[in-house]
């Protein structure tokens, strides 16, 4: 009871606590797995949990209709389940996908039926002027909605891990060798959905850099982190000076001086 009452609590401030008081980062696994883990004492599983969710939900990004799935509540009552069934992190990022399919889908119907219905409400009491009873209903509503989403993961978490446990017992190990080695691909397939949105033919080259550092030079993330970061200095700084001398350009030919400005062949082509 205890142990499911954290988890719903971990979901209430993190997954409504992004919503309301707009900390994007706050809903991320990143964040919750090790809350969760924290609460159930087990940090260090946490970590473990929340790192790989983040990396599978890393491109996930839920905007108006294009939704996919919830990765606060998957991340939490996956990291509950590993915790208190004592499995391996892998049965979380099995387990983690179905859940927040399902979680994304109740927290819409939340929305409809929670939200939606006071619409009218919140605009005939705009109309009216009643600045405190909007504050009072927004702030009551974020409560309730997000209040009944917890109770989700706390019956998840409550009534789910007997009946996972004894499933999980009850699978033969060649299956569940088979579900730890898909949730190894699961990272892959999350960061595959980054770079379809990021992907760019101008930067791809550094993607390649960077996996052929890391493959064969055995760099550690750190290292390959500290690359990253002058390699963004040094292209801001490059971009600043062709910025700057795009303007100085500009100022000559309003003066009248174009003359006496003259760009070499490469930045001729970059202003091209």
């Amino acid at each position: 009871m205890l142990q499911a009452f954290l988890v719903a609590l971990a979901v209430f401030v993190c997954v409504g606590g992004a919503e309301l008081a707009g900390f994007t980062m706050l809903n991320r696994p990143i964040v919750i797995g090790p809350l969760v883990g924290l609460f159930l004492g087990d940090l260090h599983t946490g970590i473990i949990v929340g790192a790989s969710l983040e990396a599978v939900f890393m491109g996930v990004v839920n905007i108006g209709g294009a939704s996919a799935a919830e990765p606060g509540i998957a991340t939490a009552v996956g990291a509950a389940f590993a915790i208190m069934l004592g499995k391996e992190p892998e049965v979380a990022l099995t387990l983690a996908l179905p859940i927040g399919i399902l979680g994304l889908q109740i927290k819409n119907v939340l929305y409809i039926f929670i939200v939606g219905m006071f619409a009218k409400h919140f605009d005939q009491l705009a109309a009216e002027g009643k600045e405190r009873k909007i504050v009072l209903l927004h702030y009551g509503l974020w409560a309730v909605n997000w209040a009944l989403y917890s109770v989700v993961a706390f019956l998840g978490v409550l009534l789910g891990s007997d009946a996972v446990s004894a499933l999980l017992d009850a699978i033969p190990q060649v299956i569940m060798n088979g579900l730890s080695v898909c949730g190894g691909l699961l990272p892959a397939v999350g960061m595959a959905m980054l770079m379809k949105m990021l992907w760019d033919q101008k930067i791809c080259m550094f993607y390649f850099l960077g996996f052929v550092l890391a493959a064969y030079l055995n760099l550690p993330l750190i290292a390959l982190a500290v690359l990253g970061v002058i390699l963004a200095v040094t292209m801001g700084m490059n971009d600043y000076r062709m910025s700057q001398l795009a303007a100085q350009r500009v100022a000559a030919v309003l003066d009248g001086k174009d003359d006496v400005f003259q760009l070499d062949e490469e930045e001729e082509e970059f202003f091209a």
